[in-house]
């Protein structure tokens, strides 16, 4: 311990120290990593200190200790905050907010009175989810009638609800979007082979859920349109602008 000419050494004038300033020790000056290695070396020894004895940092209250003496949390709460937040991030149908529940482990019970709460107050509308689906996909995406009632079934939505929905296309309305989707892609097959053609382009509105019937009709129509608006000059005519 350094002492000064008028008692013991008061320590560095612009930090905090012990309460008793005469006891602030001579420290020396590290000789071994640079400081800031050493904050690096402290940072990653406090975490060890505080993870599991296989090296993990825990995920909940340490076993044993006060926290970890608390009650279980609601079952409803952890019901309602799930659904909270999926329906935050966008619309579920009931059928997929009741799986995320049991893949969480939320009882049944607690489950079910949740879903029915929600359903009460309108967070939950199969009817109005199905209605918004059918005519978003359909605009986006060009899907018909049996693609949507598909993906509709995929989604946990009652076949009632489904039929409902999908009726809300008529067919002239699948017919046209039908059309346009041809003539969307037809410019991309030129110069393939005739059969080849129908074949992708038909194939195009299968994947879309349209039915044979329409497709095969919608690309014949198509590419019979597209040869008749090709040039018209005579057979005959070899140099038609001498």
């Amino acid at each position: 311990m350094t002492t000064g000419p008028t008692g013991p050494d008061p320590g560095p004038a612009d930090q905090a120290g012990p309460r008793d300033w005469g006891a602030w020790p001579d420290v020396p000056e590290p000789s071994g990593p640079s400081r800031k290695g050493g904050r690096r070396e402290g940072r990653r020894g406090g975490r060890r200190s505080r993870s599991a004895p296989d090296g993990r940092l825990p995920d909940g209250p340490v076993e044993g200790s006060p926290a970890s003496q608390g009650p279980d949390a609601d079952p409803q709460a952890v019901a309602r905050a799930i659904c909270l937040r999926l329906l935050t991030m966008g619309p579920r149908t009931r059928a997929q907010l009741a799986e995320a529940l049991r893949k969480r482990e939320v009882p049944d019970e607690a489950a079910e009175a949740v879903l029915e709460r929600f359903s009460e107050v309108g967070l939950i509308d199969d009817e109005a989810f199905a209605a918004a689906w059918v005519s978003s996909r359909h605009t986006g995406r060009g899907l018909a009638r049996r693609a949507l009632a598909s993906e509709l079934r995929h989604r946990g939505v009652d076949e009632d609800t489904v039929k409902e929905a999908v009726e809300q296309l008529d067919p002239e309305q699948e017919e046209e979007t039908a059309r346009r989707l041809v003539a969307r892609k037809l410019s991309a097959t030129r110069g393939l082979d005739r059969a080849v053609r129908t074949r992708r382009l038909a194939g195009m509105l299968a994947r879309k859920g349209y039915g044979p019937g329409l497709a095969f009709r919608v690309v014949r129509e198509a590419l019979e349109n597209e040869e008749s608006d090709g040039p018209a000059f005579p057979d005959d005519l070899d140099h038609p602008f001498d």
